[in-house]
């Protein structure tokens, strides 16, 4: 059911895309996605102002590696010109593909214009994705909402509007700003921006099982499924998506030793790429995720949350 397509000039290999996260998308996570049959990997948000003033937190958020591929490297901001000027002067990293953010519903975000915000300005949409498009070679794609509140639901205007600037893909999130996470993802907006373009599109919002992902393939008809939350803790949903929608299998349910084994190499990856204080302190979320559903999850998750000895929270999970 799932099938191969391109965009731009890049090929696209079953449609399992990994969503875009702040926070959680970053290089180790990405790699644990990679292996798990992640068809597309995202980065974490990167600001084209922070690049513009030479951020130096911005320069880690464009790490690749060379396995990653393809990859696409995304960017948020809401000055035409800076956009523009900032995708080509970084063009010839090691990336394939440009993802422009008009979802994130973070307050920071939206008060400045940028993400979701975006919504509420379809001109500016359209400035800056001709622009971006223009601007640089590699294929762009476009990540919204179905709408920025319930007055103003537009993903099918904004889907056109992109790809009448050029875009490559859109990826659709069922949901308004307004709503951030809460209630149901709408999916009917999703299949209408698909009924409404040629270009691929992508589909977002409550995949948290693989019977999700196949539900959203057949009410919507979209290219391919971005996975996000629901892989928080479960990169393995990937793998099970992949198996159901590509060889119509259902896997068995993940034993407390392949979590415990996936834990353990997150954790290393972790410190080798960030080292260990950044490993000790950014791991306490996804350990936190990692117990969803086991015995004795929230006092653990108390005990690895306030644990400053690395070693310990390894023989924590070791110990599980």
């Amino acid at each position: 059911m799932l099938k191969d397509f391109k965009i731009g000039n890049i090929n696209i290999e079953g449609g399992l895309c990994l969503g875009p996260m702040a926070g959680v998308s970053d290089l180790p996570f990405r790699h644990l996605c990679k292996e798990m049959g992640a068809s597309l990997l995202v980065t974490e948000m990167v600001s084209a102002k922070a690049i513009y003033f030479k951020n130096k937190n911005t320069e880690p958020l464009m790490k690749i590696d060379k396995g990653e591929h393809p990859i696409a490297l995304q960017l948020f901001g809401s000055d035409p010109d800076i956009i523009a000027q900032m995708a080509a002067s970084i063009e010839e990293r090691d990336f394939d593909i440009f993802d422009f953010n008009m979802g994130c519903p973070v307050p920071k975000i939206v008060n400045n214009g940028e993400g979701s915000a975006l919504m509420k300005n379809p001109k500016l949409v359209e400035e800056i994705l001709i622009k971006l498009v223009k601007s640089v070679k590699k294929p762009v794609t476009l990540k919204i909402r179905k709408g920025f509140n319930d007055d103003n639901i537009n993903a099918v205007e904004i889907a056109k509007i992109a790809e009448g600037a050029g875009v490559s893909a859109v990826a659709v999130h069922g949901r308004t700003r307004e709503q951030y996470y809460r209630g149901k993802a709408n999916w009917q907006y999703i299949k209408k921006a698909k009924e409404a373009v040629k270009i691929p599109v992508f589909g977002n919002g409550d995949i948290f099982q693989e019977e999700d992902a196949l539900a959203m393939l057949l009410s919507t008809g979209v290219d391919g499924i971005a996975l996000a939350r629901g892989i928080q803790g479960n990169p393995f949903l990937i793998r099970a998506c992949r198996s159901l929608l590509s060889e119509g299998k259902k896997l068995p349910p993940v034993s407390l030793q392949e979590r415990k084994e996936m834990m353990l190499r997150h954790l290393r990856l972790m410190v080798d790429i960030k080292g260990e204080h950044l490993a000790l302190l950014e791991m306490r979320k996804h350990l936190s995720w990692y117990m969803e559903g086991l015995e004795n999850a929230a006092r653990w998750r108390q005990r690895v949350n306030t644990e400053n000895d690395l070693e310990k929270v390894f023989q924590m999970v070791r110990e599980l």
